[in-house]
């Protein structure tokens, strides 16, 4: 599989394996959301089950090819709800009853899904599994897609919970077809400095592992920057010796709070397209914001269904 570089390239992959993922999609009362559904319905690689007012007459408002997808053949039934809480359990026990393998959020809070799907008896999230965010961007600085966590769920990652960002992060280029992705450990410089910067040594910790073949086929080092990391001419410029070579498929953010800042600035220039999923549950979950954009939502169920 030649590694997929833009959003278009992943829906023309999914489209083209003629297989549907089974999508529950939470309370999916809003335009948004009911469009980027039908249009993955229409490419093929979605059969959906929305989860909520099954009379909910925003569906017929909508435009005609939309409401088409979503009322006639096959691919979409409805699950009936009496409000966003029981749509998200509902939801969330089909999941875990293997009636589902995207869990995809609408018009719903995010506490609320979370609260479902991190309930300890009847959840998705296994014991012992860390759940993290991974962010797969196009921007107008690389050719590529570039890979990123965690901007949503981890404040301050410890040892254990990087570790399993990065063994996400490297499944999911796997899957784009990346087969050893160059892992970048970020950093504001590229030197390690215990005292001030303690996880800057689980840094290293990381490198020996992925050394010793702990995450398979791939690339890691760090600290780096974010500009080395991206650019091979800075890293050129800098004189910095790194197997990364300026050329990174994925980031590794410190903590939410550079990650975060980094995922708002790319999204201000109209030339960025975003998708993001949960990973670590029994399946992928799409979180989007409930203000994200039609193509957003798409993107996002297109990487989780891959």
């Amino acid at each position: 599989m030649t590694a997929i570089k833009n959003f278009g390239q992943l829906t023309s992959e999914l489209a083209g394996r003629q297989q549907r993922r089974r999508v529950a999609v939470v309370w999916p009362h809003d335009a948004q959301t009911l469009r980027s559904v039908a249009k993955a319905v229409e490419a093929g690689f979605v059969e959906a089950v929305m989860v909520g007012q099954t009379n909910c007459q925003l569906i017929e408002q909508l435009d005609e090819s939309v409401s088409d997808a979503l009322t006639k053949g096959d691919a979409v039934s409805f699950c009936e709800a009496s409000d966003p809480k029981d749509a998200a359990e509902k939801a969330v026990a089909m999941v875990r009853d293997g009636q589902a393998d995207v869990l995809m959020k609408g018009m719903v809070g995010t506490d609320v899904l979370l609260h479902a799907v991190l309930n300890r008896d009847t959840g998705i999230l296994p014991r012992g599994r860390v759940l993290t965010h991974v962010t797969a961007a196009t921007t107008a600085f690389s050719e590529k897609m570039t890979f990123f966590t965690d901007a949503a769920v981890i404040p301050y990652p410890t040892a254990e919970q990087r570790r399993a960002q990065v063994e996400a992060v490297v499944a999911v280029c796997r899957k784009m077809g990346i087969e050893s992705p160059r892992i970048s450990l970020l950093h504001c410089t590229e030197k390690v400095n215990e005292k001030l910067f303690p996880f800057t040594a689980d840094y290293q910790a990381l490198k020996r592992e992925a050394d010793a073949g702990a995450f398979g086929a791939c690339i890691i080092d760090g600290p780096l920057d974010l500009k080395t990391s991206l650019s091979a001419k800075a890293m050129a410029v800098k004189g910095i010796d790194s197997p990364i070579a300026g050329e990174a498929d994925a980031l590794i953010f410190p903590d939410i709070e550079a990650a975060n800042v980094f995922y708002k600035a790319i999204t201000l220039y109209p030339s960025t397209e975003t998708a993001g999923v949960l990973y670590g549950t029994l399946a992928p979950v799409v979180l989007p914001s409930r203000g994200d954009s039609e193509a957003s939502k798409l993107n996002s169920l297109a990487l989780a269904c891959i």
